[in-house]
């Protein structure tokens, strides 16, 4: 037994109900029952107004059978008649309970104070209360309500299964009845996306087409003989999860074999119906199968191999049964296996501290940016007399320098945030705070590029209009991207790997080759076009031509082998491009491959990555 103050966690289910006792140093106990660790959930109400539990309950089903009741919990807030009299549902589920308040408080040698009751996913407040109910009538403190797939979640979690932040996963529930529900694991805990359930597609249901099956070989003389002949089929099958074949006794006293082959097919139907909840789930909650980091199967009839192959054949995912499924919801709202398995699911992904190196890649980008702005405002092409001059400007250099300027503030802005928010308490989310370091970043890039635009429009004595109109409509499609990716890190979806400095870091391969053909570029229009430098001019305007293809298309892809085949064809184009007319074109394809680089990489990294795999 374990140290410091027990906590009991009850999944009073619709036909058996599962106990444990959890300390905080880990230990966990199962509560045991007339020797097993499931209590059936069945009641009997005697003639004298008292209940009987659990196996007791079905033993005197046979003797007494219009005052059996064998799922109580179906009818919440319902009215029962049993022999004629009304008697209230929420006082035979208190029954239950508390019998395991009980036991709980035998093993301990006290009450235990702190009670968790799990609950289905798909409830709502109104049988929730009902439930607070009837765990106050058994006597049972004040308990906490946990849903049945967080709480296995959570048992996950506690038991080594890597579920990132962001990641999504599938419980399939199937015990008495069925519940799929698909959840996110958020930085503040799971979150149960869409639930679906069916009281007929579980257990219960499989029993009642065995029944049906031996009633036929051998009709039962009542209702009394059918709930013995009910129990024995109820066993039979559970034996059969380490048997190929057990033997069923009838109510007349005969004797049938239930084999695997039966089993399975009384079985298939009702777990078809299982498989086509997950799918309806998953499309409820708007994601694709891909995007699942696993199926998890838990519930009494998890341990039927029937029910992974129907749901690999269905959905397309293999699942993975919980060890001991029967047992993985209440032990997660226990909290057993860990200190608090519930606070580490609680608790944000730890944002990585950005490397050194990270800020040695910020200031390529903004030496370049500046680099071309001063080019840009030194060397422009005068032309006319003295008394009027007119500046012939590379407005392509413009737009590539403001595209450089917005991509060294949004890295800047989210090492920043990144660094703060790994340095800060875990409790501060660092969505949040990245999401404002990129917004304020994004913010930044947009006022210098601004500022470029003025302070060259004054420099030349040129209206503003072409200098803005060059410097800022082509950053608008990455500060939109950037405001998009703001979005997605304020509302925590997912915290990317490598954290968010390592996803926005812009490529600085494509950044110098860019910058380095822009300047070429710049030089080749602007040069003194001596004879004895005209070749080497030309020759400066086509390598820059070159370096400027090859730079756009290190931004859009990442595969050398896609470099390499794109590559080739495109720097040839903006090779032969090169030239006055053309200069504002080179610098808006640039401009696009940036911004569809931020595209990419909202898409492939944050609206749809590759999830690991549960392990």
């Amino acid at each position: 037994m374990g140290t410091g103050e027990a906590r009991l966690a009850v999944d009073c289910g619709s036909a058996s109900t599962v106990a444990v006792l959890a300390w905080p140093d880990g230990t966990w106990l199962p509560l045991m029952f007339d020797g097993e660790p499931a209590l059936p959930s069945a009641v009997l109400v005697g003639g004298d107004g008292d209940v009987l539990t659990g196996h007791q309950a079905w033993q005197a089903a046979a003797a007494d059978p219009q005052r059996f009741i064998p799922a109580p919990r179906r009818s919440p807030e319902q009215q029962l008649a049993v022999a004629g009299a009304d008697v209230d549902t929420l006082d035979l589920v208190a029954a239950t309970l508390r019998r395991v308040a009980a036991e709980a408080q035998r093993a301990v040698g006290s009450v235990v104070e702190d009670v968790r009751l799990v609950v289905p996913a798909g409830w709502g407040p109104r049988r929730r209360t009902w439930m607070r109910h009837a765990a106050h009538r058994a006597g049972l403190p004040q308990p906490r309500l946990i849903e049945a797939p967080v709480a296995v979640a959570g048992h996950l979690l506690a038991t080594g299964v890597q579920l990132p932040v962001g990641s999504y996963i599938v419980v399939c529930d199937v015990g008495a009845g069925a519940e799929v529900s698909v959840l996110r694991r958020g930085p503040a805990g799971f979150e149960v996306l869409a639930t679906l359930a069916d009281a007929s597609a579980g257990g219960t249901a499989i029993d009642e087409t065995l029944t049906a099956m031996f009633a036929d070989t051998s009709p039962a003389g009542g209702d009394g003989q059918r709930w013995a002949l009910l129990a024995s089929v109820g066993a039979a099958k559970h034996a059969l999860a380490d048997r190929v074949a057990v033997t069923v006794p009838l109510p007349q006293g005969q004797a049938a074999v239930l084999n695997t082959d039966l089993l399975e097919q009384a079985a298939h139907p009702v777990l078809q119906r299982v498989a086509q909840l997950a799918i309806e789930a998953i499309a409820a909650a708007e994601i694709a199968v891909n995007d699942l980091a696993g199926v998890y199967c838990v519930g009494g009839v998890a341990r039927m191999h029937l029910l992974e192959k129907v749901l690999t054949e269905t959905v397309g995912v293999t699942p993975t049964v919980v060890a001991d499924p029967a047992t993985a919801a209440v032990r997660g709202a226990a909290d057993a296996g860990a200190a608090d398995a519930t606070a580490a699911a609680e608790l944000p992904a730890e944002e990585p501290v950005p490397p050194l190196r990270r800020a040695a890649a910020i200031a390529v980008p903004g030496f370049m940016s500046l680099g071309l702005i001063s080019q840009f405002l030194l060397t422009p092409e005068w032309n006319g007399s003295y008394l009027y001059k007119w500046a012939l400007l590379n407005w392509g250099e413009l737009a590539v320098a403001a595209v450089f300027a917005v991509i060294a503030s949004l890295g800047a802005g989210t090492v920043l945030a990144s660094t703060i928010a790994a340095r800060t308490s875990p409790a501060v989310s660092p969505g949040s705070q990245t999401g404002t370091g990129i917004l304020a970043s994004a913010s930044l890039g947009v006022a210098v590029s601004g500022m470029y635009a003025v302070v060259g429009s004054l420099y030349i004595g040129d209206p503003a209009g072409g200098f803005l109109r060059w410097a800022l409509l082509p950053i608008a499609p990455i500060v939109a991207a950037a405001a998009v990716m703001a979005l997605v890190a304020a509302r925590q979806w997912r915290i990317p790997q490598g954290g968010w400095s390592q996803l926005l870091a812009f490529p600085t391969g494509s950044v110098v080759t860019a910058g380095l053909g822009m300047m070429l570029i710049q030089y080749s229009l602007t040069a003194d076009r001596w004879p004895h430098m005209v070749l080497w001019i030309d020759l400066a305007s086509r390598l820059g031509g070159l370096l400027l293809g090859v730079g756009t298309v290190m931004a859009v892809v990442s595969q050398p082998i896609l470099r390499l085949i794109l590559g080739a064809p495109l720097a040839v184009i903006t090779a032969a491009l090169v030239g006055w007319p053309a200069s504002g074109i080179l610098g808006a394809i640039y401009a696009i491959a940036v911004a569809a680089w931020w595209l990419r990489q909202l898409w492939t990294r944050l609206l749809r990555p590759a999830t690991p795999a549960a392990r």
